[in-house]
């Protein structure tokens, strides 16, 4: 590889060899090749003149591409799919007067970009699924767990780890439903020939509108597709590409709000990402294990969020039945996405897997915070004991203040609970106190909720896409 021209990133450190492959040119002129061959039968099997020897030639020769043929006939012409054609016509001499019959550029050119989208979205569904499994299991182990929880990055009533891991999952679910629909509204270009009117096909059926209409129904099918367009300029509507990139930034915003919780929870050594043991995570201070995995999912993320302004750019500037300025943006911006939320995936699998849980500090700063939340519930017993609820409101309002400035001013641990202890208002001891104090009743139904989840509304979706459960991912650096 050389070291002297750039190279893109998501390619060299991020995405997959099995994403990489789906946008790769190989992918595409292997996929022109069957167009043709499935533009070829469905003309036959609707009359016209061509032999099955001509399709047996383009069969056989439909994944031996002679590249350095249609890499000099296009400095030649300047047309890809024509140095393509003319390149398979070497092959094919038989089949060189049928090969792209009626068809325009786009015909192989859009619908293989509709073919590397929806495989493109497999993959995703596939690698979301497994996501899926690896974070419910992590939230039914830690279903039970009492946890702080924060609202405005402020201590609040507890929760526990599986559920705060529940909330993660139910956003990965909601991509999964997102990329589920988005592939059930895929639909190919079909055969519409230069501005859309299918005027060439017109000729070639010789006005016989129905067999068109069942020349694109024949080309779908053969390619693995139930539905195409109606109706279309030149091109497929770039709203599709609008749509597809939009799913993929939903996929992006709920890796990026997991990892953007994993680097706070690992501020507080509650929970880390994994860390290998020779892994080195500063330069310069030894001691750091940094969440660099989580960093770059959330800087994956922005950028894949970023980039749907792209498509949407593009859909909104098409010219009447069809316009070029879509084309050098369309090949990086739809790609990029792809390889871009492919490599995230892959990252939040290997750091979902890889979790590490550290209990004592996650009960550490429950209990230092407890106190306060926990006033309520002392409250209520010290006026069963015949306390009154005016006096012993005031009361704890002031304590909690001076015990906050203890801990913020002084630096030293909470010392609500002594304060209470000691005043006879209360009629409580240490001890009293301290049997209200268990975490496990302050977490409502959390523990609850996160197991009805899981098993009512993520197992479901598990059972389905069973067959493709336990992949592993590879991550490079």
């Amino acid at each position: 590889m050389s070291k002297s021209a750039y190279e893109n990133p998501l390619s060299s450190r991020y995405s997959s060899q099995e994403m990489q492959y789906i946008f790769s040119p190989d992918f595409k002129f292997r996929t022109w090749r069957k167009l043709w061959i499935a533009l070829a039968q469905a003309e036959k099997e609707l009359g016209i003149d061509i032999t099955d020897e001509q399709i047996e030639e383009l069969k056989a020769n439909k994944d031996n591409i002679n590249y350095d043929v249609a890499q000099e006939r296009e400095k030649l012409v300047r047309h890809d799919v024509m140095a393509h054609v003319y390149a398979y016509g070497e092959q094919c001499p038989k089949a060189k007067p049928i090969i792209h019959l009626g068809a325009t550029s786009c015909y192989v050119g859009d619908n293989t970009d509709i073919i590397a989208m929806t495989q493109g979205l497999y993959l995703i569904l596939k690698k979301l699924v497994n996501l899926l499994d690896r974070v419910a299991g992590f939230a039914i182990i830690y279903k039970d767990m009492p946890c702080l929880a924060f609202t405005h990055f402020q201590p609040a009533q507890p929760t526990t780890v599986g559920k705060r891991a529940a909330l993660w999952a139910q956003d990965i679910l909601m991509d999964i439903k997102t990329v589920e629909e988005q592939i059930k509204n895929m639909k190919l270009l079909g055969s519409k020939g230069t501005t859309g009117t299918q005027a060439s096909f017109m000729e070639l059926f010789n006005g016989d509108y129905e067999k068109i209409k069942e020349l694109e129904s024949k080309i779908a099918k053969k390619m693995g597709f139930s539905q195409y367009f109606a109706v279309s300029g030149q091109t497929y509507p770039r709203k599709l590409d609008s749509s597809v990139l939009f799913v993929l930034s939903g996929i992006a915003q709920s890796a990026s709000k997991f990892s953007n919780d994993l680097r706070l929870l690992q501020h507080m050594k509650e929970i880390e990402e994994p860390f290998e043991t020779n892994q080195i995570g500063s330069s310069a201070m030894a001691y750091k294990r940094n969440p660099m995995r989580s960093e770059r999912i959330t800087s994956l993320a922005r950028y894949t969020i970023a980039n749907t302004l792209n498509p949407a750019l593009t859909a909104s500037t098409q010219w009447l039945e069809r316009t070029l300025d879509d084309s050098a943006n369309k090949r990086i911006s739809i790609a990029q996405s792809f390889l871009a939320t492919d490599a995230i995936l892959e990252l939040h699998i290997n750091v979902i897997t890889g979790l590490v849980v550290y209990p004592k500090m996650i009960e550490k700063h429950l209990l230092a915070e407890l106190p306060f939340m926990a006033t309520e519930n002392i409250m209520m017993a010290a006026v069963k004991k015949g306390g009154d609820r005016q006096e012993l409101h005031e009361k704890i309002r002031i304590h909690s203040m001076e015990a906050g400035n203890v801990v913020k001013e002084h630096g030293r641990d909470n010392d609500l609970l002594i304060r209470i202890a000691n005043d006879p208002s209360f009629g409580m001891t240490l001890q009293d106190l301290h049997s209200i104090m268990k975490p496990e009743n302050f977490i409502g139904a959390a523990s609850q909720q996160t197991q009805d989840f899981i098993y009512e509304e993520v197992k479901p979706i598990l059972d389905q896409y069973d067959s493709i459960l336990g992949i592993d991912v590879d991550i490079k650096v």
